[in-house]
């Protein structure tokens, strides 16, 4: 499999959709022979998520 990268353009894509110009990000397309359950690609997220006061 060598599609890695348009696997996680539509990662990207969901991201932005959902986050809007917040959901920009970083991202890192690296392929490997195989992957658990056959599995295209694994996807990792690291968030920030703001504190909102409690009213």
């Amino acid at each position: 499999f060598r599609g890695h990268p348009q696997v996680l353009n539509g990662a990207s894509e969901l991201f932005n959709t959902i986050f809007g110009e917040r959901g920009r990000h970083a991202r890192l397309a690296i392929g490997v022979d195989e992957m658990p359950l056959n599995a295209a690609v694994q996807i990792c997220v690291t968030a920030e998520i703001e504190d909102y006061p409690i009213s």
